[in-house]
């Protein structure tokens, strides 16, 4: 693929005890959730790797130069201030405005994710304006557009209404559109117990 043809968008948290898993650390105590959240950083990090594209690595909250990512592999930025419909708008837009053709985001909470799910993702926007990913628990675990739309006003972040609602969004734009398999996030007990593996 061609430098300015895909560009991967990854959405993380800075791993820090009461910061991330906070509904997970209520059951398991939050350093447990860390150490689980650096497992899924982990397994993201590796499909991210094994797919040919431009990667930007979007920190919430501060820009680490030493951990596991690395600078010759993912370009690191920081994520705008405001909520995550800002900053996935503002991801968006630079990306567009720097030249990339199709670009996708997808953030560190799916155990399921892997290469081919993100490749198949780009392949998709080769035919369709926009993708999809539906998460079990109402969200979205990949967004991608291959010219810019905004699908980021008046969403309920956080809640089970946002795969809807941004389905309705991409509906009323008349921009074609696919969606991916459903997946799962993991944010609670519940969801750990599917991932021994990650316990």
């Amino acid at each position: 693929m061609a430098r300015k043809e895909c560009l991967l968008l990854i959405f993380i948290k800075n791993p820090h005890p009461g910061k991330v898993k906070t509904r997970l650390g209520k059951s398991i105590g939050h350093t447990a959730a860390v150490a689980v959240y650096k497992k899924l950083l982990a397994r993201t990090r590796q499909a991210a790797l094994e797919v040919d594209c431009t990667r930007y690595l979007y920190y919430g909250d501060y820009i680490n130069p030493e951990d596991e990512w690395p600078g010759s592999s993912f370009e690191k930025r920081l994520q705008v201030k405001g909520d995550l419909g800002d900053r996935m708008r503002h991801a968006f837009a630079s990306g567009f405005e720097e030249g990339y053709e199709r670009i996708l985001i997808i953030g560190s909470d799916c155990p399921e994710m892997n290469a081919p799910l993100i490749e198949q993702a780009f392949e998709t926007l080769k035919e369709k304006e926009v993708v999809l990913g539906p998460a079990l628990d109402g969200g979205y675990y990949l967004l991608g557009m291959n010219r810019y739309h905004n699908l980021f006003d008046d969403v309920a972040w956080s809640t089970d209404t946002v795969f809807e609602t941004t389905l309705q969004k991409i509906k009323r734009s008349g921009a074609s559109f696919d969606t991916m398999p459903q997946m799962s996030d993991l944010d609670t007990i519940e969801d750990l117990k599917k991932y021994p593996e990650l316990q």
